[in-house]
């Protein structure tokens, strides 16, 4: 007789208490809206890919050299790599340098693809808390497919704390720097003459 055994099972599990799940998001900054540039180019940023471990969302942590680790209750509202290419939009667009900045779809037509690849966007405990933000991008001629420009940005930034809510507004703040650095010399490279 299996029945009592099932039903012993399913109010056990049901009495077990659970943990709720936490969802943090980064801020965008909040700016005037820039004026386009009329003569300018058009951008589309493209998808940031990730690894593996960073398409889940969970917020991830790197406890010395080699172990990473995850907050099993703790997690992004996007994906790291929506995150950034959001980031990467908006500082593009605050710019002013641009006819149009849009995101890749289907229907969007530009002079220059961005793009690129996340490998860490994790909170790094070695021997203070701080977040690091690696990543690589590349931008690409959409008339030719070459690829005109590619850089790597990699960058700390201290959490002043131990909780996540610290370790998140240092994301915040990590993210909104390398994200305007990427703009800033994606900018220097486009207005230079070739």
């Amino acid at each position: 007789m299996r029945t009592p055994t099932v039903l012993t099972i399913l109010l056990l599990t049901s009495c077990a208490s659970t943990r709720p799940v936490h969802y943090y998001t980064l801020a965008p900054v909040s700016m005037p809206a820039p004026q386009a540039k009329p003569d300018g180019p058009i951008v589309v940023v493209g998808a940031i890919l990730t690894p593996e471990s960073l398409q889940d969302a969970r917020i991830r942590y790197r406890s010395g050299a080699n172990e990473m680790g995850s907050y099993e209750y703790h997690r992004w509202q996007e994906r790291p790599g929506a995150i950034v290419r959001d980031s990467l939009v908006r500082a593009l667009r605050a710019s002013g340098r641009y006819r149009r900045v849009l995101e890749a779809s289907s229907a969007a037509v530009g002079d220059y693809l961005l793009r690129g690849k996340l490998h860490e966007f994790a909170e790094v405990d070695n021997p203070a808390i701080q977040t690091r933000i690696v990543v690589h991008l590349e931008l690409i001629d959409i008339k030719n497919g070459h690829s005109i420009w590619d850089q790597s940005f990699m960058r700390d930034e201290p959490a002043g704390g131990k909780t996540i809510e610290e370790v998140v507004a240092s994301m915040d703040r990590n993210l909104q720097q390398v994200a305007n650095e990427a703009a800033t010399e994606i900018d220097k490279f486009l207005a230079a003459p070739r």
